[in-house]
């Protein structure tokens, strides 16, 4: 089997800005320039005990996912930009740094043309800084991960998620 490209896992993140009622169509772009590397840290719990005997058991119990998106270079009228100015600029904290995240598994056989598994996660934005260099404006960003995810499928070309139907119950 051969390795999978780097370029075939892609991360969709939602940048609707939340409205007065915390509710947005979701609008979603994908993470990637300027980026040279984007990795999810697991951050596992990791609970080891050793008995008399010298025999280790190992339990995970939780991971606490996040990514770290840098550099990010601020583009005017770039709506990703425009998500991360709003919470820099209104200090946002709370639901109003809540979106989703969706993994599209490039690699896998699409349902059609456009349309390729994928995952959805809720996340929450933190926005680390804001500034830069000489190089340009950046606001670098964290992306926390809470744990809730859907299977489903996302249309590369429409960049929209279609959650999985849910399997009917045998009775």
């Amino acid at each position: 089997m051969p390795k999978i490209e780097r370029k075939f896992l892609a991360h969709y993140i939602d940048v609707a800005i939340p409205g007065s009622d915390g509710s947005s169509t979701p609008s979603y772009v994908r993470l990637g320039e300027d980026l040279e590397e984007y990795s999810v840290e697991m951050s596992a719990q990791v609970d080891k005990k050793k008995n008399i005997l010298g025999e280790t058991s190992v339990v995970i119990s939780s991971y606490e996912k996040q990514g770290t998106v840098e550099p990010y270079y601020a583009n005017s009228g770039d709506a990703l930009f425009e998500r991360l100015q709003d919470i820099v600029e209104n200090q946002k904290v709370l639901d109003d740094c809540k979106s989703t995240v969706v993994d599209v598994y490039l690699w896998e056989e699409p349902t059609n043309e456009t349309v390729f598994p994928a995952t959805r996660w809720d996340v929450v934005i933190e926005v680390t800084s804001y500034g830069g260099d000489n190089t340009g404006v950046q606001i670098p960003f964290n992306i926390h991960y809470t744990g809730r995810s859907t299977k489903g499928y996302f249309d590369i070309s429409t960049k929209t998620f279609t959650a999985e139907a849910p399997e009917e119950e045998e009775e």
